[in-house]
């Protein structure tokens, strides 16, 4: 929990990991770039301090991720969103078993999402059912640009993948966690288009559609098609650090996402360990959108700000949130099922 000038946030990070990037599970020279590349991010939009040396920001320790998140960063609860990557790393980057480990050595704190690619055919359908069978799965995590064997990435619109999103309709799956965002070498930048957002989320209707980075750099797209798609949500990962690096980059994104989608469809993301979510945290309830921009995006009230830090994502994962928190607050996050034809939010 943050406390902060008399109010109380809860804390969802819902985008955090627990990597081995470290050279001696890398299975080549991809495996290597990619992990280089994640560091280059975490590297250039930190504060100075808070920057790790590669070789710790390449593999570090279950006690690291526990200090970062839950003892310094004020998480009260932490979505893991796994990522394979297994032809670039020899026992997969991120995976849900990895994450799962921790998560039962750290009972309460953590909620574990599985992954699917529909490349894997009917085999994959099994999986599927057997990590939400070991794990319990609410949530998935995909990764449309990944890389398998000639295979350079895959469409939310393909027919396999309609026959997996069948599959978390039928398994109580109903969250879908998708990388939308900047490409990461040496994966295709085309693979992480938005454009297959709209036709899946149209057809599973059922299912929330939590769109990783927004989007970025395609934001506008990004931003035109969750109108239009009321279980479609913006997840922050990448955009956060850009409240210190860029201010104002900052607040005309998270401007045109309150126009756009409004605050009950907005999640906070550290993206751990690229970001510390401490850091973030403090900045955003620090953070106001400058005046001479508010007449179009209006401002950010501690009200709208509970909602992104965490009850938003709290909402979609039943995550029970104490009264201090909602205490006094303006009604709770919209179903998404209310938002159908609704127009853009225009700033007071």
């Amino acid at each position: 929990m943050y406390r902060k000038d008399g109010e109380s946030y809860f804390i969802v990070d819902s985008h955090v990991h627990f990597w081995d990037g470290s050279p001696a599970n890398q299975a080549n020279r991809y495996g290597k770039g990619f992990i280089e590349c994640f560091y280059d991010y975490h590297r250039n939009l930190s504060p100075s301090e808070w920057v790790w040396t590669l070789e710790k920001f390449g593999k570090y320790s279950e006690e690291t991720l526990l200090n970062d998140l839950f003892t310094e960063g004020y998480v009260d609860k932490a979505i893991f969103q796994p990522t394979y990557l297994s032809d670039f790393y020899v026992n997969g980057f991120n995976t849900t078993e990895q994450d799962g480990a921790v998560s039962e050595h750290n009972p309460g704190k953590f909620i574990v999402n599985g992954a699917f690619d529909p490349r894997d055919g009917e085999a994959g359908l099994d999986k599927l059912e057997a990590l939400s069978e070991r794990w319990n799965l609410k949530g998935v995590k995909l990764y449309t640009a990944e890389w398998k064997g000639d295979s350079k990435g895959w469409k939310l619109s393909d027919p396999w993948a309609y026959r997996y999103l069948e599959k978390c309709e039928q398994l109580g799956i109903r969250n879908v966690h998708v990388h939308k965002g900047p490409t990461i070498y040496p994966l295709n930048r085309d693979a992480f288009d938005v454009a297959d957002v709209d036709d899946a989320a149209s057809a599973f209707p059922e299912l929330n559609f939590i769109i990783e980075h927004v989007g970025l750099p395609r934001l506008e797209d990004f931003c035109w098609i969750a109108t239009q798609e009321p279980n479609v949500y913006g997840g922050l990962a990448v955009a956060m650090p850009f409240i210190h690096t860029r201010p104002r980059y900052f607040a005309q994104i998270i401007g045109e996402l309150l126009y756009w989608l409004d605050e009950n469809r907005i999640t906070f993301a550290s993206d751990y360990a690229i970001w510390q979510p401490k850091w973030l945290v403090e900045s955003f309830v620090d953070f106001q959108i400058p005046e001479d921009m508010q007449s179009e995006y209006g401002t950010l009230t501690p009200e709208i700000k509970k909602k992104i830090l965490g009850l938003n994502a709290a909402k979609l994962y039943d995550i029970e949130v104490p009264a201090e928190v909602t205490a006094g607050l303006a009604g709770a996050p919209a179903d998404s099922g209310e938002a159908v034809g609704s127009a853009p939010r225009v700033p007071a």
